[in-house]
């Protein structure tokens, strides 16, 4: 997720602090990953750097001066850009799971175990989404089918591998 685009995508509704951009980026998409402030301020101060966005005030207050930020023309035309532009599908050729079977297989360690193990871990997180899902709003719901449609897939992979690991077996003694 690109958390520039997501924060200008947030300003294109009005001017706002930080605080209150951290705020609205946590309840829309980081509910399992929220923001730090830190983060928000280094983003910020890229964009302005960028030209993206300007202070449209400086408030006083008991603490540090709070930034109210704007989009500028030039970052509604970056947010336009970045929608436009198609996500590349992320093709998984390098997986760890397949590392850890290979190497299973190599130094004649249970293979078929360690496919176990993870199927287990896989159906358990799949019941937590799916509970989650049950009890959670629109937003929530469509995040939890993504995620539950790559453990999905990640089963039927786990199923077609213990199916063949006989003969994985054969291809990685040679």
């Amino acid at each position: 997720m690109s958390i520039g685009h997501t924060l200008l995508g947030l300003l294109e509704s009005g001017p706002r602090h930080g605080y209150d951009l951290k705020r609205a980026f946590d309840e829309k998409f980081g509910h399992d990953r929220p923001l730090h402030y830190g983060q928000v301020y280094s983003t910020m101060s890229r964009l302005l750097k960028n030209g993206l966005v300007e202070v449209d005030g400086i408030e006083a207050g008991g603490g540090p001066e709070r930034k109210r930020y704007a989009i500028t023309d030039a970052g509604i035309t970056d947010v336009q850009q970045w929608l436009a532009t198609p996500e590349k599908p992320e093709p998984y050729l390098q997986s760890a799971l397949y590392t850890k079977v290979v190497l299973a297989l190599l130094t004649h360690r249970n293979a078929a175990e360690i496919l176990d193990v993870q199927r287990s871990e896989h159906l358990r997180g799949m019941r937590i989404l799916t509970d989650r899902k049950r009890k959670g709003d629109l937003a929530d719901q469509l995040i939890c089918d993504h995620a539950l449609f790559h453990l999905e897939a990640d089963l039927r992979w786990l199923e077609l591998t213990a199916a063949r690991l006989d003969k994985l077996a054969e291809v990685v003694a040679k």
